[in-house]
């Protein structure tokens, strides 16, 4: 994998320049580095789809999150590494049982009308998308960081009002968890535990999202969205660090076709946008310094209906551990996509902080004799060359995507004799009919919402939201559990993931690389981030 990386010119270099051409595009420097800044701080980059949602409380999408994180401020926040900072939090202290936080407050935070940011308006947030009556796609994460009553709340039981968090004060919150968590802190740089400005809520509804109504209390405001084509966010004057922030307008464009957009980036239209599958190698020749690859904390896979509405022969552990077995994972990385991703055999991603990951059957074996054993496991299943298996695939509208799906439902054809009928929908769409449990096979992609393994596993959850599969093992649930309390719970994780390999729900494919094309004049990009946190105040644009 290649790591973008750029020499940063010494102060001398910079004072000679300075006579130079360098001055036309602009005179203001980096405060730290002391680089001198382009004259125009706008970042345009590419998004594949428009989220479902940027309203913290119903977001459910890496994309939205992106956005989020402009617009809105947690208590915490991800430094370039990954590492927490402060964010709406100065810091916090931790009861002798680990179960009460006590989070102090900056004084100086403030929404985009001038209000100032309270713990009231955490406590607000967090009941809200806890509400059963707010239906929020990922309200189960809330039950996840443990917090006092969630899932008596989140299941109708109690109202929300009971959760387990208060506002003492203008600037001290209380949170109450019902067992210990050390990695809650981090839990909460995710954007369902941001605060919400109360009053615009209460005034416009749903409508209280749009450009005109939205009161925000992150770095910036909301200027224009105009659905399935562009969303710009601008500099929030009200903003505690504003002085310090560069880019002065950031435009999230949707382009569908990665070829599309690509070709735009190469034409100075965008700052950013996806390496398109199968590209990389070439792009990195031709463009070495507009290129890159990092380890981004995220895995690819195939989603199994497990319902009664399901394909009956996908209810049989062995067509699925056949389907599982056929796919060649190191032609799809290799091949198909090359641009540094790595073959998935486990769910969690291997560069998980605290995570070993562990061996099964079918990642210490060959592909001939994965397809072998495939083929003998279809047979004992009933089928064959006489009675061929017929399954239907779903994925998100995306070049990629459907590279990969041909290229698996032909070694599917080539080694099975599984005959596959691909079909795509647009995002939100897919979204319904995934969760809906309206398919056989979908595609699926699931990104950290913090750095643990627990982000991935608790997918296999029978309890879980984001369990499309509707996979139920009692053992993988008390696993989980036992996880949440052990010492070390890579045990528990071990054997979740071996559980998981022979069940089948889902069949992991590769775990992502974000690999982007990535304009040579932006920098402040968190390469290290392994969960890729970015945020536009961190970022600059250096002048040519």
């Amino acid at each position: 994998m290649t790591l973008k990386t750029k020499l940063l010119a010494t102060t001398s270099a910079l004072l000679i320049a300075s006579s130079g051409a360098i001055w036309a595009d602009g005179h203001a420097t980096h405060p730290e580095t002391g680089e001198t800044l382009a004259s125009d701080q706008t970042f345009t980059y590419r998004d594949l789809d428009e989220s479902p949602s940027i309203d913290p409380g119903m977001a459910e999408d890496s994309a939205g999150g992106d956005i989020i994180r402009d617009l809105f401020e947690g208590l915490y926040n991800h430094d370039s590494a990954g590492n927490l900072v402060p964010g709406v939090a100065l810091s916090h202290t931790v009861s002798d049982d680990n179960l009460v936080y006590t989070f102090t407050l900056r004084d100086d935070a403030k929404w985009s009308n001038g209000d100032p940011v309270t713990a009231a308006d955490f406590e607000y947030g967090w009941k809200r998308a806890a509400s059963p009556e707010l239906g929020s796609p990922y309200s189960w994460y809330i039950e996840l960081t443990t917090v006092e009553n969630a899932a008596e709340v989140l299941a109708g039981d109690m109202d929300p009002s009971a959760l387990g968090i208060t506002a003492i004060d203008d600037t001290t919150l209380e949170i109450r968890l019902t067992q210990p968590l050390p990695y809650f802190p981090d839990m909460t740089t995710h954007y369902t535990l941001f605060p919400v400005h109360q009053a615009t809520v209460e005034a416009f509804g749903s409508e209280w999202t749009k450009p005109e109504n939205m009161v925000s209390n992150g770095a910036y405001v909301l200027t224009e969205h105009v659905p399935q084509e562009r969303l710009v966010r601008e500099r929030n004057e009200m903003y505690w660090d504003n002085e310090n922030t560069i880019i002065e307008k950031t435009v999230s464009l949707v382009i569908p076709d990665e070829n599309v957009a690509l070709t735009r980036f190469l034409a100075g239209e965008l700052d950013r946008t996806h390496v398109p599958a199968g590209q990389y190698p070439r792009l990195e020749s031709e463009y070495p310094d507009d290129i890159m690859s990092v380890p981004e904390a995220c895995s690819y896979y195939y989603t199994i209906n497990l319902t009664d509405t399901a394909n009956p022969a996908l209810l049989d552990p062995k067509v699925r551990q056949a389907l599982s077995l056929a796919v060649n994972r190191d032609v799809i990385v290799n091949n198909v996509l090359a641009g540094g991703q790595v073959a998935a055999y486990t769910f969690t991603h291997w560069a998980t902080a605290g995570f070993e990951t562990p061996e099964t059957p079918i990642s210490t074996m060959e592909q001939s004799a994965r397809d072998e054993m495939a083929k003998e496991l279809m047979a004992e299943a009933g089928y064959g060359p006489d009675n061929p298996l017929s399954v239907n695939l779903i994925f998100n509208t995306s070049e990629a995507h459907r590279s990969v799906a041909i290229a698996i439902t032909q070694m599917w054809q080539q080694t099975l004799g599984v005959q596959t009928e691909l079909a795509n929908q647009e995002w939100q769409t897919f979204l319904e009919t995934r969760g809906n449990q309206d398919y056989e096979i979908a595609r699926a992609g699931w990104c950290a919402d913090y750095n643990e393994a627990s982000t991935f596993l608790d997918l296999m959850d029978s309890g879980s939201g984001y369990n499309d599969a509707k996979y139920n093992n009692p053992d993988v649930d008390a696993l989980l559990a036992e996880a949440k309390t052990a010492a070390d719970p890579q045990a528990a994780y071990t054997q979740v993931e071996q559980i998981i390999s022979q069940d089948v729900p889902i069949i992991p494919i590769y775990h992502y690389a974000a690999a982007y094309m990535l304009d040579n004049e932006v920098e402040g990009w968190p390469y290290e981030n392994f969960q890729q946190k970015w945020y536009s105040r961190e970022l600059y644009k250096v002048a040519e």
